[in-house]
């Protein structure tokens, strides 16, 4: 079927196109390519505060599309928090009221910071599905995508810790340190947990597989989450044991954020969790943005 064109639009000679060349041969011209392109002047390119917001929005509408995702921060704390409680307190405490007194902060920080390894969870699947080739080539702030996924998780952080802390208070949890210090210590947990998501985002860029991210990040998990002072007091443990209690940065954010809850804030604990959310954001995250850059 020969379409139709404007005698203007073909101004190739026979000898230009070839001998064996079609007779009718459509070649645009300047006008007909102005009438298809956008007018007006080229978008001002977004800011990277911008950036990182809309890829976060982006993770949020995964949320809202696939709401089965918001599981491991519902269903998943709520077993955590009945299971140790009932489980321990009777034979820890010797009542599961004065327990979840003690326990709950640590539940908090514990299914908080292992919902983390989901972070790398998705940057892996991204990746798989060819998503990062498009944002690779788009011109924005080249670390938007990451922090997108990370401020996306946020949500699901704060989430986590507010359905917690409900169970606690329907079996009985008191925080003495009020609406101020609960507050608080959700805060200082969703942002020591920012920080700790970029271990996972750096697995996810090299990592082939989400299998594989699952199981490198629990390895890392679960030692620091349970050989920490979640359940239990670290005197009660091995001297070496305690050693490792001391320098794990889970145990200082359960310290701080225990202390907060409990009205009795400590100051040098909440120190040590910025410090040591600041180390993770300063290397972990140049690590990531290396690996991107060159995957």
């Amino acid at each position: 079927m020969t379409t139709a064109t404007n005698p203007e639009s073909t101004t190739l000679t026979k000898e230009a196109q070839g001998k064996d060349a079609p007779e009718d041969v459509y070649v645009p011209t300047a006008e007909t390519l102005e009438a298809v392109l956008a007018p007006g002047a080229r978008p001002r390119r977004p800011s990277a505060l911008s950036a990182s917001v809309t890829f976060g929005w982006r993770a949020m509408l995964k949320i809202k599309h696939v709401p089965e995702q918001l599981f491991d921060v519902t269903a998943f704390p709520i077993m955590m928090t009945l299971m140790f409680t009932y489980l321990f307190g009777g034979a820890l405490a010797g009542s599961t009221t004065e327990y979840l007194q003690y326990l709950l902060p640590g539940i908090m920080v514990m299914s908080v910071v292992m919902t983390t390894m989901y972070t790398g969870v998705a940057v892996s699947n991204d990746i798989q599905k060819g998503v990062f080739d498009r944002f690779r080539t788009l011109p924005i702030w080249r670390p938007a995508a990451m922090v997108g996924y990370l401020l996306g998780d946020m949500f699901r952080y704060t989430v986590a810790s507010v359905v917690i802390l409900a169970v606690g208070l329907i079996l009985g949890y008191r925080p003495d340190g009020g609406v101020v210090g609960v507050a608080g210590a959700i805060l200082l947990l969703v942002a020591f947990s920012f920080a700790f998501s970029w271990i996972w985002t750096m697995f996810g860029l090299f990592l082939r597989t989400e299998k594989s991210v699952m199981g490198v990040s629990m390895m890392v998990l679960f030692p620091m989450t349970f050989l920490s002072n979640v359940m239990v007091e670290p005197e009660t443990m091995p001297g070496w044991l305690q050693g490792f209690v001391d320098v794990n940065p889970v145990a200082h954010v359960v310290a701080a954020a225990r202390s907060m809850m409990d009205g009795r804030t400590d100051g040098g604990e909440i120190v040590w969790t910025l410090v040591a959310g600041a180390v993770l954001i300063a290397v972990f995250g140049t690590l990531t943005m290396r690996i991107y850059n060159r995957k």
